[in-house]
Formats: C-alpha cells, sequence, structure tokens
C-alpha cells in the first residue's frame, strides 16, 4: 500500500490554534518532514473558505501551496484533493500546473473534480452550474489539459471551452502529469475516470470501495479499458493512539475544537467522519481494516490527521507502526 499524507491548510479549521505568522512554517516543516520520512507524497486541499463556513479562519490556496511546497522539498509528490475544475480555466490550470512540475523537478499530481461547494462558487463569481454543467466542464478540462500537456498548444472547442492556441510551454518534466479524477458519480463521474484517470479517488469504507470499483470496472469494460490501468485511491480521517480510551480522547478534542468555531451540532456532525472509519483506533485495529481494503484492491491511501499542526505524536505512531506493516 501506498501513503499520502494531508497537510493542514487551514480548509477544516486545522490552523486555528497557530498564529498566523507561523503557518507557512508549519506547513512547510511538516511537508519536509514528509520529505525525509515513509510518506510518498503530500497533499492538500483546493478551497478558499473553511468548511463548515466561517467568518474569520483562514484557508491558504491550493496552488500557491504547491509551488512552494515544489520549492522547499526534493523526493516526495505534490497533489491537490481535489481541484475544481471551475474556479481556474482548464488551460490556465494546465500551464499552472507545468511551472509548478518545472519547480518541484516533476513531482506534481493533478487531482481534479468537478467540484460542490457552492458558497466557494457564488462567493468568487462562478455562480454554481448544474451538477451535468459541472461534470461536463470537468471531462472537458480534463482532456484540455492532457492535449495542452502532450503537444504544449492546445486548441479545443466544447460547449463549455473554447481554447484557441493557448500555449503551455515549458511542458511538464514529467512525460505527462498523472491525472487523478476524484469523485464517485456512478453513471458521469467514474465514466469519465474510465476514460481519462490514471488514478480514482472514491469511498474508501470496504462496502464503498467494492461497489465504486465495479461500477468504474463496468464503464472500463465498455469503452475497451484495462481497469488495471487506473490505481484506485481514498481518503481517510485518521484517529490513532496506543489505547481506545486515548483515541477517544483524539476525537473529544476535535470535537472540542470543532465546537468552538462551529457549534455542537456541526461538530457532532464532522465527527461522523470519523466514528468507526478505517483508519480510526489504536495501530493494530487500524492495520486490520486496512489490510482488508488493500486485499480489495485499495493501493494508496491519503491520509489526514486533524491535529498534527500542534501535536505530530498521532502521525509519529502512524509512522512508526501503520506504514511499515502496510508499505
Amino acid at each position: 500500500m501506498r501513503f499520502g499524507l494531508f497537510l493542514p491548510q487551514g480548509w477544516r479549521l486545522d490552523l486555528v490554534d497557530i498564529p498566523t505568522v507561523d503557518h507557512w512554517s508549519t506547513i512547510s516543516g511538516l511537508a519536509t518532514r514528509a520529505d525525509t520520512g515513509s510518506w510518498e507524497s503530500v497533499w492538500v486541499y483546493d478551497h478558499m473558505h473553511t468548511a463548515p463556513l466561517t467568518d474569520t479562519e483562514a484557508t491558504h490556496e491550493a496552488w500557491s501551496l504547491m509551488s512552494a511546497l515544489g520549492a522547499v522539498t526534493s523526493r516526495v509528490r505534490l497533489g491537490q484533493m481535489c481541484t475544481c475544475i471551475g474556479y481556474r480555466s482548464p488551460a490556465m490550470l494546465a500551464k499552472i500546473a507545468a511551472t509548478v512540475d518545472a519547480i518541484s523537478g516533476g513531482r506534481v499530481e493533478m487531482g481534479i473534480g468537478a467540484g460542490w461547494y457552492e458558497h466557494e462558487w457564488r462567493a468568487y463569481g462562478f455562480g454554481f452550474p448544474s451538477g451535468g454543467q459541472r461534470l461536463a466542464m470537468l471531462d472537458e478540462g480534463v482532456q484540455i489539459m492532457l492535449e495542452a500537456w502532450s503537444d504544449g498548444v492546445v486548441a479545443f472547442e466544447g460547449e463549455h471551452y473554447r481554447v484557441d492556441g493557448a500555449i503551455v510551454r515549458p511542458r511538464p518534466l514529467q512525460d505527462t502529469i498523472p491525472m487523478w479524477i476524484a469523485g464517485g458519480g456512478e453513471r458521469k463521474t467514474l465514466r469519465i475516470a474510465a476514460r481519462h484517470a490514471d488514478y480514482t479517488n472514491f469511498d474508501g469504507t470496504p462496502a464503498g470501495f467494492v461497489r465504486k470499483s465495479e461500477v468504474l470496472h463496468r464503464h472500463c469494460a465498455d469503452i475497451g479499458r484495462d481497469p488495471a490501468e487506473i490505481t484506485r485511491t481514498a481518503n481517510y480521517n485518521v484517529a490513532i493512539a496506543e489505547t481506545e480510551r486515548e483515541v477517544a480522547d483524539r476525537l473529544a478534542f476535535l470535537h472540542d475544537r470543532m465546537t468552538r468555531h462551529a457549534g455542537v451540532e456541526e461538530a457532532d456532525r464532522q465527527l461522523g467522519a470519523y466514528q468507526g472509519m478505517p483508519a480510526v483506533g489504536t495501530p493494530e485495529q487500524i492495520i486490520e481494516k486496512l489490510t482488508e481494503l488493500k486485499a480489495l484492491g485499495m493501493e494508496y491511501g491519503i491520509f489526514y490527521f486533524p491535529e498534527i499542526a500542534a501535536d505530530t505524536s498521532g502521525l509519529e505512531l502512524f509512522e512508526r507502526e501503520v506504514i511499515p506493516a502496510l508499505a
């Protein structure tokens, strides 16, 4: 199994206890730690506002971070989970990604999705197209990016995008930037993934993973593609400790922090994304659950530790016991 690490960037209220002046040193310090350790990749989210929404808390922009991370690391792959197709024109996004690939020495992973955060779309003046329109934009945008990286110049005439000779040079240092298509929509998203993805990213529970994998395989069969060409990945929230009591304490800390900033009801809802999930428990429990997922074909997990901006003890335990057991 392969392992990626989400870095704190504010979107999930994970920098609220860190002074703003120390945000970048915190983010970059964790990235350089991963760079010299056992992680294959580091990841950020493509969001500008916190979730749940607050009025004052900082969230750092994904591709600005990608560029800076490319300059302060030397080994780890650099990804976003995932870039929203509507926030930047696809040709410009292809140009940005190619530049970051040059800065990083060819280490960019392109996570891309249709986007869902309506408040953010409208706040930045992008409107909020229907789900079907956003998915059509995703399909066209992926085609534009792949052509841009392949040829260095792209022309495209579609329903949602028109590109007339955009020059994307220098091309990426990689032959092409790996394409991660995120989302589990069964009729459209996974069909787009079957056509274009190097990696998918969807439901990481055993039942959900099996279901989405079956749908992906059907779409691959329809177009004549070998599904083995696509690496299946999932994201996991982590609460790890030596004992179950200490795991409960970690979850209580997270609940208290969320309650301070978003209220009890939202804190309860957020905690539901942890309880009973595969990366919550003692090291032995997490290894057992991830081993089951590995047997089902989950090849690459991206792991989020909500407390690591201030406390790396859980991260250290995961690195010491979970990764060696499964890598």
